[in-house]
């Protein structure tokens, strides 16, 4: 088991690289937040810390997101981050359903879209309180589209 002051040492570099990450300007967190390659650190800190919403959102765009990120992210009060979610290719069933019962009729717009809504999910989405959900799970489904600039990480766009 580690030592107390091994502990101590931990959370303390923790508080140091949560000090150092918060102390960076907007235009920079907006940047690092797009960058092809992050840290375990970098990316932990983005998920759990960052207060701007949108560095969030660039973030939640990312498509190299891992399970753990996106049901993180599907968390989140806001609806923007959200539906930045309910545009991918890659979410489970659970988080497909998850945003077809969204409080925001956003979520449940882009998720009416989403290639991989199952047919029981569309159904549900054509009897929606709002007219614009239910135009959308009339329409076609949409697949997810990733770009990437050089430089950066490939997103998903809308």
């Amino acid at each position: 088991m580690p030592s107390a002051s091994h502990h101590s040492d931990h959370n303390r570099h923790d508080s140091e690289a949560e000090r150092a990450y918060k102390a960076r300007p907007l235009e920079e967190r907006l940047a690092l937040a797009l960058r092809q390659h992050l840290t375990e650190k970098e990316r932990e800190l983005i998920l759990l810390r960052e207060q701007w919403m949108q560095v969030r959102v660039y973030f939640a765009r990312r498509a190299d997101l891992r399970p753990h990120e996106i049901a993180c992210l599907l968390a989140d009060q806001d609806h923007v981050i959200r539906l930045c979610l309910a545009k991918r290719d890659d979410l489970t069933l659970e988080q497909i359903a998850q945003c077809v019962t969204d409080r925001d009729p956003n979520v449940r717009y882009f998720i009416a879209r989403n290639a991989r809504l199952p047919e029981n999910f569309r159904q549900q989405l054509l009897n929606d309180v709002d007219p614009l959900v239910r135009r959308a799970a009339a329409k076609p489904p949409r697949a997810a589209r990733i770009e990437a600039r050089p430089g950066q990480a490939a997103l998903v766009r809308s």
